[in-house]
């Protein structure tokens, strides 16, 4: 896995998993300590993520909110939108220019 980015911006790419998720709560985590307004999550590189990594990233919204920010998704791949959609989280997640969930295959 590899971030970069600011405060503004953070792209993720690899793999966000139970290996990669302190490195990332923390970049995350200081991104949002560093700045004010929307954070993007740039997840265009990302190749997958399992349990933790969405977990990594409902702390990241958690933390957004309570610092009165906004963490928004962007590019988030095919495979990641259907997961989304299965666990309703893409109604509590902001989402650069939403999910196209009717032509989302079924999970």
């Amino acid at each position: 896995m590899h971030i970069r980015g600011d405060h503004a911006e953070l792209v993720v790419g690899g793999r966000l998993d139970v290996r990669s998720a302190a490195d990332a709560r923390t970049a995350l985590h200081t991104a949002l300590e560093a700045g004010g307004g929307d954070l993007v999550l740039d997840l265009t590189e990302l190749d997958s993520w399992d349990a933790t990594g969405l977990g990594v990233i409902m702390g990241a919204h958690r933390k957004a909110g309570r610092a009165g920010r906004r963490l928004v998704l962007r590019g988030v791949p095919p495979q990641m939108q259907r997961l989304l959609v299965a666990t309703r989280l893409h109604r509590i997640l902001a989402i650069e220019g939403g999910l196209e969930v009717e032509s989302l295959p079924r999970v």
